[in-house]
């Protein structure tokens, strides 16, 4: 118990670096992957939200941004005294624009008023959504029912779901990153304790967490209750959905991960024993060339054994979240992938190195120099896959100064260029570190230690023998216990002499770290890239967090009037329809500003853009307004051309409040031509 405290302490001090920078990136990473993050977004719904309709509608549409898992309770419809009204399970519908969902009504004659629509689903990228809105039949009426504000993975199972994907995060880094290092630069920290500990930690980190992500994953997208995650039924039906099926896959990859860090830490750490192998993994060792041989086998396996495992965990990810949706999916999973194999070999990497700079041995000058260039290729690799999968959620070069995200990502680029800055000054640093004099060789230390030095002069061994002198005087002086009567220590005496030996030798190490300006400055500069890089990885965190500008751009054409969203007294309208005239270049959206969108006098500006949200000109567009309810229209509105694809009306005169419909007619040849209509309110 007397030495305990001390080599504990002293194993978290030694940890405390890379645990730290780990934590950091994975949440900046993960920090900002909420429920309101790039997941499905309702872009339309038949009735639309708002709307008055004449006759009970035989089923209910919803239209998303991408696809959705439902069940039974996916859509449920409810009757203004709150008696479900919905009959048989939601499906998917086939043709039309996005992701389109139903369900059918009952047809016993439906009563008129107002009707409450409530959702809930898990989008594609694994992440749940929710929402609702109300429509009426014949004329609106109070009703029973509130419309769900509930927020889809919130609360205490949100949070512990959310803690649960950071540190599988942090544990991936950690286990693929200092596996790659010690293969891939420094071959002797197999044998370096501090290094031991970080790559069993990442093991045992990713394993605990993917197994809670898989018993909070039900309550996570459903009930939202922590008493939920033990529940059988719900387990296995978990166990059938996508994510399900990743997390236990990523279990039994674990499995393998365990042999393969098991012989990393045994069987090759052993095989580098003579410390003349720096890197490479061929150094000359003991029992000749047979030896030799069987070691390179060695190597050749674990570094394939070891990319083919790294890659299945990171599939994991890739096949379940962000990247198995949208566009081009066949390129955005291995894109991802290789992003997460990057962003493990850098941010693992440097770990190691720091812990090792910090508390560690010696790092070989090869080591460094082979780590810099390994960080440097995989910035590399982290940049353009990075860049490749913004561009799925940009979509275009305009909205990268026109939204957020887009802004976002322009500080995120600037910020990846001055880290690159940093790592150069890092190699420089690099090419100045001196190989260890002549007749001194660092041999990697006693696990947990650091480096021996065997040239006789002021190593560890005279620290000792100078340290035991001094304790031998102050326990002579009466400072500590005395010897038995036949000369032998204490075990009193023997704790307090092993003390004073690791005080000091953790003080000559302190003095020989100072004293050497090129390390010194090493350990700087890879702080300061540390530094930056967790700077890159919070604008990372708001970008997760940030809805993507493609997503954003299709709930702007979307607007408030193709949900069919009541505007409110005073506010402008906003509505947009998808059309296809059957023509050549004939599809894309037409969009409607009405402001300030009550009953007298308004402005109306009119655009049309294409599929990609660009500005599209087309010979002819015509608009005009009707209010049913009264009979009065339809109206038509005098337009102007303002500009290519914008047309505008002055002075439209929408007499009366209430449900009006709008008719555009857009015209993209000679004769093709198609008309289509939106619904909206005004106060």
């Amino acid at each position: 118990m007397t030495t305990a405290a001390p080599r504990i302490h002293r194993t978290v001090r030694a940890a405390l670096p890379a645990v730290v920078l780990a934590v950091l990136a994975a949440l900046c990473l993960l920090g900002g992957a909420t429920p309101a993050g790039a997941h499905a977004a309702l872009t339309a719904s038949t009735p639309a939200r708002g709307a008055v309709v004449e006759e009970a509608p035989s089923e209910v549409t919803l239209t998303f941004t991408e696809g959705i898992a439902v069940s039974d309770d996916s859509i449920r419809v409810l009757a203004p005294d709150g008696e479900r009204v919905d009959a048989g399970a939601p499906k998917r519908l086939p043709g039309g624009e996005g992701f389109r969902y139903g369900v059918e009504l009952r047809r016993d004659g439906l009563p008129e008023g107002t009707y409450t629509v409530a959702w809930k689903a898990v989008s594609a990228d694994s992440h749940p959504v929710a929402g609702g809105f109300t429509f009426s039949v014949g004329a609106p009426s109070e009703t029973t029912v509130a419309v769900p504000a509930q927020e889809a993975g919130g609360g205490l199972v949100g949070a512990l779901y959310a803690t649960a994907r950071w540190t599988a995060y942090a544990g991936f880094l950690l286990l693929v990153g200092g596996a790659a290092f010690v293969l891939a630069c420094w071959p002797g920290a197999a044998r370096v304790r501090p290094v031991q500990r970080l790559v069993v930690a990442g093991w045992v980190a990713l394993t605990a967490a993917t197994i809670a992500a898989l018993l909070l994953r039900g309550p996570y997208t459903g009930s939202g209750r922590l008493g939920d995650a033990f529940d059988a039924d719900g387990i296995r039906a978990v166990l059938g959905t996508g994510p399900g099926t990743a997390l236990v896959s990523r279990l039994l990859l674990l499995a393998v991960a365990a042999l393969f860090v098991s012989v990393l830490l045994g069987t090759y750490a052993r095989r580098n024993t003579d410390g003349t192998d720096t890197g490479t993994g061929t150094g000359t060792a003991p029992g000749g060339e047979q030896a030799q041989r069987d070691r390179r086998d060695l190597v050749f396996g674990l570094s394939v054994g070891g990319a083919v495992v790294a890659a299945g965990l990171a599939a994991t990810w890739a096949t379940a979240e962000h990247a198995s949706t949208g566009i081009q999916t066949g390129v955005a999973i291995p894109v991802h992938i290789v992003h997460l194999l990057a962003a493990a070999g850098w941010l693992g990497g440097l770990a190691v190195l720091l812990t090792a700079l910090w508390r560690g041995p010696s790092v070989p000058r090869e080591a460094v120099a082979r780590f810099s260039r390994l960080a440097l290729g995989c910035v590399a690799v982290l940049a353009a896959t990075g860049l490749y999968q913004s561009w799925r959620q940009v979509g275009g070069w305009q909205a990268l100064t026109s939204t957020p995200y887009g802004r976002l990502l322009l500080a995120k680029v600037a910020l990846v260029a001055l880290m690159i800055g940093v790592a150069r000054a890092s190699r420089r640093w690099t090419a100045r570190l001196a190989d260890a004099a002549p007749g001194e060789r660092e041999e990697p230390g006693e696990p947990g230690g650091g480096a021996r030095r065997t040239d006789g002069g002021d190593g560890a061994a005279g620290t000792e023998d100078t340290a035991g002198r001094k304790a031998s005087a102050r326990v002579a002086a009466g400072s500590g216990p005395a010897p038995d009567p036949a000369g032998v220590p204490t075990p009193e005496r023997a704790a307090q002499l092993a003390r004073q030996r690791a005080a000091a030798d953790a003080a000559r190490r302190r003095r020989e770290r100072d004293a050497d300006p090129v390390r010194a400055g090493l350990r700087r500069s890879v702080l300061a890239e540390a530094a930056v890089a967790v700077a890159v990885l919070t604008v990372t965190t708001v970008l997760t967090g940030t809805e993507p500008a493609r997503t954003a751009e299709a709930a702007a054409r979307a607007g408030t009037a193709s949900t069919g969203q009541p505007a409110a007294g005073g506010e402008p309208v906003s509505l947009v329809s998808p059309f296809d005239t059957g023509g050549p270049e004939g599809k894309g959206s037409v969009h409607l500003d009405i402001d300030p969108g009550r009953s007298g006098d308004n402005t109306l500006h009119l655009r049309v853009t294409d599929p990609r949200g660009r500005t599209l000109d087309v010979p002819e567009v015509k608009v005009s307004f009707t209010l049913e309810a009264q009979d009065i229209g339809p109206l038509d509105a005098t337009l102007e051309k303002a500009s290519a694809g914008h047309w505008t009306a002055s002075g439209l005169q929408l007499p009366m409040s209430g449900t009006w419909k709008a008719a555009v007619t857009v015209r993209t040849s000679d004769i093709d031509q198609t008309t289509e209509r939106m619904t909206f309110h005004l106060p």
